[in-house]
């Protein structure tokens, strides 16, 4: 997907397909609905999620006749980039510094978990030092 272009974002229906395509890389409706928790959607339910997800252009297909097997044209990794993207500037006015603030205070984060989000944050740190060397 191209930078500055939006992507809609998705129900928790639309999502929960969208995450099985994903893990699945393609599939009929009935590969979706065997990848779906009990109780599942009806067969229709599902396709039409299906078919929204195509409209909306997260998913497309191919046909065999009159069946068509399902994939997904937008990655897992650019959604969650696009929705990161659309919390940090509707909550936390566009600052990834409120944003950790919040998470880090909010969800009572162990001093494991502080530790290796340091750590992730120094190895960043070093990669782009090393970049603009």
């Amino acid at each position: 997907m191209e930078k500055g272009t939006s992507i809609k974002e998705l129900t928790k229906a639309e999502e929960q397909v969208m995450q099985i395509l994903w893990k699945i890389k393609k599939g009929f409706v009935n590969d979706i609905l065997d990848n779906l928790p009990d109780p599942r959607p009806a067969y229709n339910t599902v396709s039409t999620i299906v078919r929204i997800l195509v409209k909306k252009g997260f998913v497309s297909y191919t046909a065999y006749g009159k069946s068509h097997e399902y994939f997904p044209v937008i990655s897992k990794k650019e959604y969650t980039r696009a929705f990161l993207n659309g919390m940090l500037s509707g909550y936390f006015s566009n600052s990834y510094k409120q944003l950790v603030s919040f998470f880090s205070k909010e969800n009572n984060l162990s001093i494991t978990e502080l530790e290796e989000i340091r750590a992730i944050m120094d190895e960043e740190i070093e990669k782009q030092k090393n970049q603009n060397q």
